[in-house]
């Protein structure tokens, strides 16, 4: 039990740290519903038994939970709204686009995220992707969800 709390007692404070770099880019760049996908992520992360924020720079780790959601979302396209490149968000934190990129997909693979995993998908995503179900007789098909 005590390591459990000497655990607690360690990374509640980085999370703290984590969510206040976040929460001002996604306020000037994105929009409320990012800033809770990435303290969601923030959050599982941290479930982790040895969470991998609690080494290297926080820049680097904000920038790459901002990137990794970011990527499952499209938003480096530029058609995408609300829209920052990879670039943008290694010059706000200060950081190396590369580094976060690898960062980034260190995370992905940390928990086997991709484009059709719904747990970090922005509602306009999760609403674009098509879903798949079965007929009866075997065939698979895609279920439009916008019928009611």
């Amino acid at each position: 039990m005590p390591v459990i709390l000497a655990k607690k007692a360690l990374v509640e404070p980085i999370k703290f740290k984590l969510t206040k770099l976040i929460s001002p880019f996604c306020k000037q760049h994105l929009d409320d519903e990012y800033e809770k996908l990435c303290e969601k992520m923030i959050d599982k992360m941290a479930r982790k038994q040895i969470p991998p924020f609690l080494s290297g720079k926080l820049e680097v780790w904000a920038a790459s939970i901002i990137y990794a959601v970011g990527q499952v979302n499209f938003l480096f396209d530029k058609s995408s709204k609300p829209h920052v490149s990879g670039e943008n968000i290694a010059t706000y934190f200060k950081v190396s686009q590369s580094t976060i990129g690898q960062k980034a997909k260190t995370i992905r693979d940390m928990f086997k995220i991709s484009y059709y995993n719904e747990e970090f998908l922005t509602k306009k995503m999760h609403n674009s992707f098509p879903k798949f179900g079965m007929t009866e007789s075997g065939f698979i098909i895609t279920i439009n969800k916008n019928l009611s």
